[in-house]
């Protein structure tokens, strides 16, 4: 029977980074570039992890995002109200934000708008079908939960606060030690986005050992069957 294999998939200025991991705490996890998430999909991954929206609400805000923001406490402010799907394909911020004003009720951040080429990528490459093996998951949201229910207390931007989520994904049994990645430019990839893989693959593995959690229990879909979910 073949070994499981584990993906991470966080978005960053080159397109994304793909962490990919066996699950064992003696394997060598290795980090590349990645130009589109549809290269991941055709990995042999049976769990993907990927730090984007899946599903966009249609008539009212996703309950996910409210109840991660509950769980993380001090850091609820990285989880975001994701817009409704007719503004996320709009590409100019006001008028986004006058659609999901008219049906959401609400505006959204800039920063938001700034994902809106990658929330896009993923709902065209994601169906209902393909949600056997992707998972929506917020890096804030698995630190916490390695953190045992505990937020973590820095921001992750911090020489402190990279440190202790280097510490908890290695005390949650990921070999963080062993990652193994090219060294590429800044301008293509974060520090913090190398991290925030490593925490999405961490989540998948969990997910096939059915020790994640997620919100909520039960999902909800959207307009095309997509479940709206966060996982860790």
């Amino acid at each position: 029977m073949p070994e499981n294999l584990f993906v991470g998939l966080d978005g960053c200025k080159a397109g994304w980074v793909m962490v990919s991991w066996s699950g064992k705490a003696d394997a060598t996890p290795r980090a590349s570039i990645i130009p589109d998430i549809r290269t991941a999909l055709d990995t042999d991954a049976t769990h993907i992890g990927v730090d984007m929206p899946i599903g966009f609400p249609s008539d009212r805000t996703r309950s996910c995002e409210a109840l991660a923001r509950r769980y993380i406490g001090p850091r609820r402010s990285s989880v975001f109200p994701v817009p409704c799907r007719d503004a996320v394909m709009t590409d100019d911020y006001r008028d986004a934000c006058e659609i999901n004003t008219r049906i959401l009720g609400r505006k959204f951040p800039k920063q938001a708008f700034m994902l809106f080429p990658k929330m896009r990528e993923v709902d065209a490459a994601i169906t209902p079908q393909s949600q056997s093996r992707v998972f929506e998951i917020h890096p804030e949201v698995a630190f916490c939960a390695m953190n045992n229910g505990y937020a973590v207390q820095h921001a992750k931007k911090t020489a402190d606060g990279a440190a202790l989520r280097r510490a908890l994904l290695m005390a949650g049994g990921f070999p963080l030690a062993r990652l193994q990645h090219p060294q590429w430019k800044k301008s293509q990839a974060a520090d913090d986005d190398i991290l925030d893989a490593c925490a999405c693959a961490w989540s998948a593995c969990r997910i096939a050992s059915g020790h994640n959690i997620v919100f909520p229990a039960i999902p909800e879909l959207d307009a095309r069957g997509l479940r709206m979910e966060i996982n860790a």
